[in-house]
């Protein structure tokens, strides 16, 4: 199994403010040790809603290879377009910061207040109303879903 440092690992749940220019502090734990270029994108893929996600470069390099194997000839351009479009890559500031840019935020419903939730391989971004849905949407499904693993 390979070793993961501290910064590829992206677990629990963060609440924070954001600051004027829509910058939000990544957890300290969350931070690569090396400077890296995330790749943010609006993500409206939940059903409570619109949210942000926040992919490190190899699980970057892995979304952008599935979209590559679409077999949809159709799909494929307009995926492509989507995605390129409603995405920026950044490094973190100084600080530790990441800056929503203003489109994105809005398309999230994000103004003040984020939740930041943990992916294991990712984060993602969520205004604090959106993910309440969330938590009780998959407060209902996840031990299902644990299931399916067949532990």
């Amino acid at each position: 199994m390979p070793n993961e440092s501290v910064s590829e690992t992206y677990t629990l749940v963060y609440r924070h403010s954001l600051d004027i220019k829509r910058r939000l502090p990544v957890p300290y734990r969350w931070r690569p040790k090396d400077p890296i270029e995330f790749t943010l994108t609006v993500w409206p893929k939940h059903r409570a809603g619109t949210c942000l996600r926040v992919f490190p470069p190899e699980p970057w390099a892995k979304f952008r290879a599935e979209i590559d194997a679409v077999q949809n000839i159709a799909q494929k351009p307009t995926l492509k377009r989507m995605i390129g479009s409603f995405s920026t890559s950044m490094k973190l500031d100084a600080a530790g910061r990441l800056t929503i840019p203003e489109e994105m935020a809005m398309e999230a419903d994000i103004t003040n207040q984020v939740v930041l939730v943990g992916l294991l391989d990712r984060f993602e971004i969520w205004s604090p109303a959106r993910y309440a849905d969330v938590q009780a949407q998959d407060s209902s499904t996840w031990k299902e879903a644990l299931e399916a693993l067949g532990e």
